[in-house]
């Protein structure tokens, strides 16, 4: 695994994890080889559920087609994004399958630094990316959801935790 991924990785956990609670019913968006489902089973969270396109997550699908998957809606106090809203757009489906207060945990690169990201791949110092970054988004702009926190890591990632709003936006 390259190094910038690997630190990465930690630091998520860290960062993430200290907002939600142990009974939580949590989804991974793109759980990949299932390294953050692992960590959470082990370390005392037992409602997860990891989603992704190829066999091996827990649910077989895309994100997109949640339904027809099975997931029911409002039924996740917590969705992990991890370098997934780049590549799919799917705002409207983490509002759909969150509980009301349900938090929305994200990674995607700084849409004005990817060019960054893409050298940090050239040299093996980052993961390559899977999938062309199509849907680059600045989390400030992020759609439906309230942010809690967001911040830039090393110039490069935007990390951002948002929370679905206790009313929809129609009764607001």
């Amino acid at each position: 695994m390259p190094i910038l991924s690997s630190i990465g990785r930690n630091l998520k956990l860290n960062y993430f994890l200290a907002n939600v609670p142990k009974d939580a019913h949590i989804l991974e968006i793109g759980s990949g080889n299932n390294w953050l489902g692992e960590y959470l089973r082990a370390h005392g969270w037992p409602n997860y559920v990891g989603l992704d396109l190829v066999p091996g997550a827990d649910v077989v699908g895309d994100i997109r087609a949640w339904k027809s998957l099975g997931l029911k809606p409002e039924s996740f106090d917590a969705i992990f994004a991890f370098e997934v809203l780049e590549h799919v757009p799917c705002f409207q489906e983490c509002f759909d399958l969150l509980k009301p207060g349900g938090l929305l945990m994200a990674t995607s690169p700084v849409p004005h630094m990817d060019w960054l990201c893409q050298i940090l791949e050239a040299l093996g110092l980052n993961q390559k990316r899977t999938s062309p970054h199509d849907y680059l988004i600045d989390f400030k702009d992020v759609p439906l959801f309230e942010p809690v926190q967001i911040k830039v890591v090393a110039l490069f990632a935007q990390w951002g935790i948002f929370r679905k709003p206790l009313k929809s936006p129609a009764a607001l």
